[in-house]
């Protein structure tokens, strides 16, 4: 073996009385774990001990080769409160010369001077720095991809591909739904259709009371590892008063869809209780009311919701547009026309949904218009009225009548796809729940 790869004992050992004594007092120790026993055979001369050359072989280490400067690499940077475009490429290690042109080339673009906190930036670079290509998903249905061409950067938009991850959350309403559907992380959209789902069931205007809770079970959408957006309701539960009110989406062979409860009844009733998502009755359907403008005494023949301007009025049953425009104190108002005798008043609206016309037929829950103050109104509110052959009913006490059932030979295959859709919500009943003061 050559000498520079090798260690050599040139020197003969030789081994004192004194040495071997101590030798002898330290491999009585354990090593690493394990005890060795040493000794030498009685009646020997430690002078008569071999002495032996020794000689280890040491493997020196790898030497690793430069990396080409070519190399690409993929780095991410998650963006902070308050963070630029320009500290982005810098925490990226872009270099100064492309940083310069992307800074230019992407002046004009909305989403790169609009950065999201906690969204995440994904940059090719080379070793040297240079930046190939980012790309950026704020969320919605499209990323944002720039990539570097001859003499700067091309800005382009993609669909990124979804994934579909199932989230489950819980919340206890101490002060208001807001408040609970806010601190549990529940998105708005989810908080929208719990809602809509429970309308015929729940009155969010009038039944909340602290300590009231709900588990909601829904598909949320991520592009690129990265939440996009939340989908739809699949089960959620939600505890007025102590009466457990539950829903379960459902679509079957046919393509009738739609939310039912635990055994098959259809959640659908034909009028929502409400017209308005959220808000407050500010004044109930009374056969004698002080009008807060005319100063008189008269029967009050609706609900008054009090709302900000701007909130979103929607259909309350399928039917048919037989009136938009300004009528007397209703300011602009929208009459609709059902089934059965049936027809709804939507009063001072601000706004009409666009392209809204007479004749036009609208769905349950379509936006029709938007809560204002116009006509006989001291503030922005919705006047709603619920009539039966022309006389108008209080639509809190009508009974509504409810939507088909799950079909017998759809039963089945509903409690085969809705049954571990009921057992994630039984496992919610005993997590922690989110409460908010």
């Amino acid at each position: 073996m050559d000498d520079q790869y090798s260690v050599l004992a040139n020197k003969p050992l030789t081994l004192t009385k004194k040495r071997l004594r101590w030798l002898i007092l330290l491999s009585s120790f354990p090593l690493f774990g394990m005890v060795a026993a040493f000794g030498i055979a009685p009646n020997t001369s430690p002078e008569d001990l071999p002495v032996e050359e020794v000689v280890l072989g040491l493997d020196l280490p790898e030497i690793l080769p430069v990396a080409d400067a070519n190399m690409t690499f993929w780095r991410q940077e998650s963006i902070q409160r308050g963070d630029t475009i320009a500290a982005l490429l810098s925490r990226l290690e872009v270099n100064s010369r492309d940083a310069a042109n992307f800074l230019r080339d992407a002046r004009g673009v909305k989403a790169m001077h609009q950065l999201v906190p906690g969204k995440i930036i994904h940059a090719q670079t080379t070793a040297a720095g240079e930046l190939l290509l980012l790309r950026y998903f704020p969320g919605g249905s499209e990323q944002l991809v720039m990539e570097k061409t001859d003499g700067g950067f091309s800005i382009s938009e993609q669909a990124p591909k979804l994934e579909t991850h199932i989230q489950m959350k819980s919340g206890v309403i101490n002060s208001s739904l807001f408040a609970a559907i806010d601190n549990a992380g529940v998105p708005e959209s989810v908080a929208i259709q719990i809602v809509d789902i429970l309308a015929s069931d729940v009155d969010f205007h009038r039944d909340l009371r602290k300590g009231d809770r709900f588990t909601v079970v829904y598909d949320s959408l991520f592009g690129n590892g990265e939440p996009a957006r939340a989908g739809r309701v699949l089960s959620v539960e939600f505890v007025n008063q102590g009466t457990p009110h539950r829903a379960v989406y459902f679509q079957a062979e046919n393509g009738e869809s739609g939310y039912y409860t635990p055994d098959g009844k259809n959640l659908r009733k034909a009028f929502l209780r409400s017209p308005l998502e959220f808000s407050r009755i500010t004044s109930g359907f009374s056969s004698a009311r002080f009008h807060p403008v005319l100063k008189t005494w008269r029967a009050h023949s609706g609900i008054d919701y009090a709302a900000p301007t701007g909130t979103r009025v929607k259909a309350a049953a399928d039917g048919t547009v037989a009136f938009a425009g300004w009528q007397g104190g209703y300011g602009n108002v929208v009459f609709l026309q059902h089934q059965g005798g049936y027809s709804t008043v939507y009063g001072h609206l601000s706004t009409f949904a666009k392209g809204l016309r007479r004749g036009q037929r609208v769905r349950q829950g379509d936006i029709i218009g938007h809560v204002g103050a116009t006509g006989m109104a001291t503030g922005p509110h919705l006047h709603y009225e619920f009539r039966f052959n022309g006389v108008q009913r209080d639509p809190l006490r009508v009974a509504m009548p409810a939507a088909n059932p799950v079909a017998a030979k759809h039963m089945a295959a509903f409690y085969e796809y809705t049954k571990p859709l009921m057992a994630r919500l039984d496992m919610l009943r005993g997590a922690n729940l989110a409460f908010v003061d």
